[in-house]
């Protein structure tokens, strides 16, 4: 079940559950879209892997309580700010890897 975090990692933009903004690597780091495209240049600086958009839980339980209401967001800030010179760093190495074969 994804936590769906508040906030993004980096600039602590808030990213509610029902955010089209927050984008999530595969081990649900969680950043905004822009800090993905101009901070990130779409590398996730926990693990190495590339980013894709969050999925939005129904808030509405149409179909056996799958729903926000049942299985809410986190409220966990998780803020761990990137440093940016150390990160252009780590992407210069993965820059020519697309992100399904790092």
């Amino acid at each position: 079940m994804l936590e769906l975090r508040p906030v993004c990692e980096h600039c602590q933009m808030a990213l509610p559950p029902n955010s089209t903004d927050a984008m999530i690597c595969s081990f649900e780091c969680t950043f905004c879209r822009r800090c993905v495209d101009t901070v990130l240049a779409q590398v996730c600086p926990n693990c190495g892997g590339g980013f894709c958009p969050r999925p939005v839980r129904p808030a509405i339980n149409w179909h056996d309580d799958n729903y926000l209401g049942k299985y809410p967001a986190s409220t966990v800030v998780k803020y761990r700010p990137v440093d940016s010179v150390r990160h252009q760093q780590f992407v210069q190495k993965l820059t020519t890897i697309p992100p399904e074969q790092r």
